[in-house]
């Protein structure tokens, strides 16, 4: 891990394309601001973790419930 040290307005580069920003810091809370390219994704790590765990439960469809939606698309009138 890189540990690094900024004060308030001061920045750091990842890669080409990201910028972290210290924009504010009070009550032992760091305020940042984050310059990325618009298609990769920034979140909280809690975010990102709730993210990855209910896309783990997505992936555990069990026989049954394609089964089910087979059946229900079959049931559907053509064109539907």
């Amino acid at each position: 891990m890189l540990i690094l040290t900024r004060k308030l307005e001061e920045s750091i580069r990842i890669g080409d394309t990201i910028t972290i920003k210290v924009l504010a810091v009070s009550d032992g809370q760091v305020k940042l601001g984050i310059d990325a390219p618009k298609d990769l994704k920034v979140h909280r790590s809690e975010v990102y973790e709730e993210i990855q765990r209910l896309n783990r439960e997505a992936a555990k469809t069990s026989k049954t419930d394609v089964s089910s939606a087979a059946a229900a698309l079959k049931q559907r009138p053509p064109g539907a």
